[in-house]
């Protein structure tokens, strides 16, 4: 296959420009502005710093790979964007997997595509860009709507026209984040998706939601069968006997933490007495790789 053909170093007057601090961009009315926004230059990538407002903090490592792999075949497709910065730096706006891609393969250049932006314009870039991605779990897509409304300062209406999607999908994955931590990391780690979170949003007491989701591990639930179970919960009647334990009661000292383990864990913890302070610490797991997560916890 043809590698793909090194892009023409910067001519002088915009390499000067570039070089120089007075040609700092913050507006469309900036000097030099119309010479330098709409460019796409062939740029060293030390001189590009990452964005800080990105919202995505995992990088799958080996789709990283791959990508990297077609980038050294066939080079940087379609360009980074960058903003400006003080004197001869920039910064990134969007494509960080492709920065990330190119400098894997030990590439010192990238093509980029200048334009203007201020911090709140990056964040709410970064996070759209974000929201359009097909590989985001719905707690990560939820969260970027979470801040595109309390930082941006969004109605769910505004958001909806911005990212193209209907107001009742962006109140969906908003609601996902009133579940339990617990339940959120479990969606996060692809044990249920999406449609077993909205069945479980319908669950009022957090316990009988993680009773619900521990079946959903056990016995593979899929989201008719876990509606179903939740339907069956919210019918049941309120005055049913409750069952009266003989053991003995949970010691305040373990039942503060609980919340605490199940949550670093992931799942829900649970504790066998064998005494006043005496008694083991249950860690559930649901999978050999959800064993080696639970396992580097421990190291």
């Amino acid at each position: 296959m043809a590698k793909a053909t090194k892009k023409q170093a910067l001519g002088r007057g915009l390499s000067a420009l570039l070089n120089n601090s007075s040609s700092d961009i913050n507006s469309a009315n900036d000097k030099n502005a119309d010479k330098i926004v709409g460019s796409i230059i062939e740029i060293e990538m030390d001189l590009i710093d990452v964005n800080p407002f990105q919202p995505r903090s995992y990088f799958n490592e080996e789709s990283l790979l791959e990508l990297a792999s077609s980038i050294r075949e066939l080079g940087v497709i379609q360009p980074i964007t960058i903003r400006k910065l003080e004197g001869n730096k920039f910064q990134l706006v969007s494509g960080e997997r492709r920065f990330r891609a190119s400098k894997l393969i030990g590439n010192t250049t990238i093509p980029a595509y200048i334009r203007i932006a201020n911090d709140q314009e990056m964040l709410e870039m970064a996070l759209v860009e974000n929201i359009q991605r097909k590989d985001l779990d719905p707690i990560e897509v939820a969260l970027s709507y979470q801040r595109l409304i309390e930082e941006i300062d969004l109605t769910q209406e505004e958001m909806s026209k911005r990212v193209g999607k209907k107001r009742s999908t962006i109140s969906n994955y908003l609601r996902l984040l009133k579940l339990d931590p617990i339940i959120q990391t479990g969606m996060r780690d692809g044990f249920l998706t999406m449609g077993h979170g909205r069945a479980l949003i319908n669950v009022e007491k957090i316990e009988d939601q993680l009773d619900i989701y521990e079946k959903i591990i056990q016995q593979k639930l899929s989201v008719r069968q876990t509606e179903q179970l939740v339907k069956g919960l919210r019918e049941d009647t309120i005055t049913k006997p409750k069952k009266i334990s003989n053991n003995t009661e949970t010691p305040k000292f373990i039942s503060q933490s609980l919340k605490t383990f199940s949550e670093y864990f992931g799942h829900k913890i649970n504790i066998k007495l064998a005494g006043k302070d005496k008694g083991k610490i249950i860690i559930p797991f649901h999978s050999e790789e959800d064993f080696n997560r639970i396992k580097k916890l421990l190291q």
